[in-house]
Order: C-alpha cells, then structure tokens, then sequence
C-alpha cells in the first residue's frame, strides 16, 4: 500500500472539563469551548489550525453527549466540516485514541491521523504546519510522531522527551530515547541541559499503526472500542459510539497504555510556541501584553499594576497598584488570586462545591441548546428574566410546564409561536402569553437570528420543570 498518498484526517480530543479555570471553565462549557486567549476558543483555534484544504481532511471531533452541540456549532461558525463523535462515558485518551484509530482507517485505510487536544493554545501556525509535514516522513514509514518543544523554563509539571538517533538529514526528526514523567525542579534543570524537550501531549500516526500498536499493548481497549464502532449509531448528525461496549474498556491514558510501550516512535522538535493552559498563568503567558507587562482579555483596565491577568468579557473589571495577580470576572463569579497561586484554584471550586454553589461551579449564566442560546438576566422568589436566541431554520422542543406561566416579547427578527392548537406570527416590539401547562414551541422560520425576552412567573420556575412532547433533537 502507498502511505505517501492521501490526506491527513485531524482528530480533536474535546470531551475533558478543567476546573484550574474557573469561574471561565465550568462543567456544562469546559475550557475547550471558551474564548480564553483571543475571540475563537481553544477548539475553534485549534480546527483553523488544520483546515489548510490541501494537507488536511475534515476533522474527526471526539467528545461526550454533554458538549455535542457545542462542538458542531462552534465548527459551523468558523465554516469547519467535522464529524462529531460521541463516547458514552469517560474512559480516558486511550479509548478516544482507539477510537478515532478506527473510525480513521474504515475512513481511509493506512491513512495518516493528527491526534490533537482541543484545548492546548498554538501560536506561530506556520512552524506548526512545518512540524507537522516534517513528522510525515517517520509516521508513513510506521512511527506514531509526538511533538516536542524546546523548554524555555525547567517546568516540573509537563513531561519530557530524550530525543534519540535521527531518522532523517534534519535534525529536528529523531527517534524517542526515552519518555520522563514530570521531574522535580533539579531533575528538569538537568533535563534542560541535556536536551530533553517538553512532551506537547499530541501525535501524528497511521491508522493502521496505532491499532497494531493498541492491539499489542492494549487488545482490551482495541476490542471494546471496536466493538462499540461496529454498533455505533447515527444520531441526528452525531456518531453515538455503542455504550455497553465502550463501557467495556479499561480506563487508561494512551500515554501509559502504548505510547511509553512501544518501540516505533518519533519526535519531531517544534518550533511553534505552546501551552496546554491548565491554569491562568499559563493564559498569561501566552496572550499579548502592555508594557507593565499586564495581559487584559476583553473588558479590562489596569492602573499602575504590573504582571497582572484581567478575563472579563461580560463587566468592566478594573485594578490599581497590583502586581502578579490574576482577576477573572464573568456574570456571577470573580476570582481574585495570585499569580503564583493559581494551582489551588482546582481546590477553591472543590471546596465550593461543598458549601452548595454548584449553580455556580456548574453552569454559566449563558448556556447552549441545539437550536440556540439562553441567557439568565434576572430571577428572584417566584420570577425569571432570560434572553432567549434561536438561529434561522431552528426550533424548540414542544413542551409544557405544570408550575410557570411565560411572557415572550420579541425584539428581534420574527417568531413564529404554537401555544395548544393556535399558531401565532409574533413580529419585533410585540408578545405573547403562554399560560401555566399549555403545549408550546417557537420556531424561527426567518433568516436572521429570533431574539426575545422570556419572563417566567409561578411558584416554581426551575429548568426541570418540563415536560417535551415532540423535540427535533432526540431529547423527549
């Protein structure tokens, strides 16, 4: 077989949260999927990163049902093609490796597969690509490539790599001597001295190749996974991988399960900048600065400080006379930490979650659906205020409600509303009234997005109270 011909097919590992960067990262809209360096997310950056047309195939998405709509919508506004595929429980990169191993070589058989993590921050795109062309080479004649990166810092929480022998005339293509585990300080200094490059966590391989690998090191995860391909199902666009099956796989990460097992692999040394931004210093590091040094993502001001981290996107979030620290503001949380202690923020949203603010630790003030967004604006005893936004040709779900009444006013683009057996054009600047247990939708049959405002009253307005009698997504 030919391994030179034919195109790469990206895969993104987008199913992980991170908690390090709270109160941004939250458990329903993980790191991945927020603007946190720039205005695309990690996820989007990353699918820019690999849609050059005549290197790359369309992208393989491997994430869970929690974030399904999120991955194809954040893809379609950037104009990406990807499939999404969903695992129906947490087994670890080895499995989501497996996975798209299998999903890429029924695809294209021998093919080659970019395993990406969806939110690491990649700056310098063209030395990416370079990598990325130099590590085709070692991949088409058997090798998984990994990426390594020349250490700027003796940094004790990434792990090493012992670049070997090389394998081609360039010497930024060798084979892998030796994979470390996160040193303490001594050890990473001496590693520096000698080297040793950071491990960036993402792999260039064949197909073919990684299910050798995998069924050699890890023919239990190969078996389940491929199992759960064989009984996967479609699922209004989405590849549902079979449960039983998947569930069936040991949890392992396929660093421990073959990548620091097997004998065929290469390293190619980057040249691109990197982070794998698991903490807000790390979101330092990598977004653009003033003099002070001062780093400010969206709305933020910062007075005779210097070294300081302002996130806010929603609010005008300001400091004066600080130095090294890091202010994340967003609707209904702030967090006020410095620099050299943002680690402990991990331990902050645990303890959170004990005193009762899973509202917070959870869910953001504005959330996603498959037909839109929602936004809470105002709730008290017995009301509710939220922005509601559904995107041309989408609709809600048809449902009821057995304690809350709503008020709908329009304010922008035109709804069209069933409430029981009445359907009702409701144009901008006017409302409509859904009384308590009614059958309801909205649909928006226009071509610009439908906003209004949705007033709840009753004497119970949560989210679970609902009842779905027809849903174009499969939620009933």
């Amino acid at each position: 077989m030919n391994h030179s011909a034919g195109k790469i097919t990206p895969v993104l590992l987008a199913g992980g949260a991170g908690s390090r960067l709270w109160p941004v990262s939250r458990d329903q809209l993980p790191k991945q999927f927020q603007p946190l360096v720039g205005p695309h997310s990690t996820y989007q950056q990353t699918l820019k990163r690999v849609s050059e047309p005549s290197l790359y195939a369309d992208a393989l998405v491997i994430t869970n049902n929690d974030f399904r709509f999120f991955a194809q919508r954040q893809a379609e506004d950037i104009g990406a093609s990807v499939q999404v595929v969903l695992e129906p429980a947490r087994r670890d990169s080895a499995a989501a490796m497996a996975a798209a191993a299998v999903i890429a070589e029924r695809r294209a058989p021998g093919g080659l597969v970019l395993a990406l993590a969806a939110d690491h921050v990649v700056l310098d795109e063209d030395r990416f690509t370079e990598a990325v062309r130099l590590g085709r080479e070692a991949a088409q004649k058997g090798n998984i490539v990994v990426f390594g990166l020349v250490p700027n810092e003796p940094r004790t929480s990434y792990g090493y790599i012992n670049p070997g022998e090389m394998v081609s005339d360039n010497a930024d293509l060798r084979m892998v001597e030796a994979f470390v585990e996160k040193p303490d300080a001594p050890t990473a200094i001496g590693y520096l001295q000698k080297g040793y490059l950071w491990n960036s966590g993402n792999f260039l391989f064949r197909s073919d190749m990684m299910i050798a690998e995998l069924a050699a090191h890890a023919p239990e995860i190969l078996a389940a996974v491929t199992a759960s391909v064989d009984l996967a199902s479609e699922d209004i666009g989405f590849l549902r991988l079979d449960r039983d099956s998947f569930e069936a796989s040991p949890k392992n990460s396929i660093d421990y399960a073959v990548i620091e097992k097997t004998k065929a692999i290469a390293v190619v040394r980057g040249h691109f900048r990197w982070s794998d931004i698991g903490s807000w210093d790390a979101i330092w590091e990598v977004a653009g600065k003033d003099d002070a040094e001062n780093a400010i993502e969206g709305e933020g001001v910062a007075l005779k400080s210097e070294g300081c981290l302002i996130h806010s996107r929603d609010i005008l979030t300001t400091v004066v006379g600080a130095k090294d620290l890091v202010v994340v503001a967003t609707k209904d949380a702030v967090l006020v930490v410095p620099k050299n202690r943002v680690q402990e923020v991990k331990a902050l949203v645990d303890q959170l979650k004990a005193e009762g603010h899973d509202q917070q630790v959870a869910i953001h003030k504005r959330s996603y659906r498959p037909w839109g967004d929602v936004e809470e604006l105002l709730s008290g005893e017995r009301f509710g205020v939220k922005r509601i936004l559904i995107e041309p040709g989408s609709r809600t779900s048809l449902q009821r409600h057995m304690n809350r009444a709503e008020h709908w006013v329009v304010v922008k683009g035109t709804a069209s509303v069933t409430i029981g057996e009445t359907d009702s054009i409701v144009p901008e600047n006017e409302s409509i009234y859904v009384p308590i247990g009614s059958a309801h939708r909205i649909a928006n049959e226009g071509r610009v997005p439908l906003e209004l405002i949705e007033v709840r009253t009753g004497a119970y307005i949560g989210e679970d109270d609902i009842i779905r009698l027809e849903d174009d997504y499969s939620r009933v």
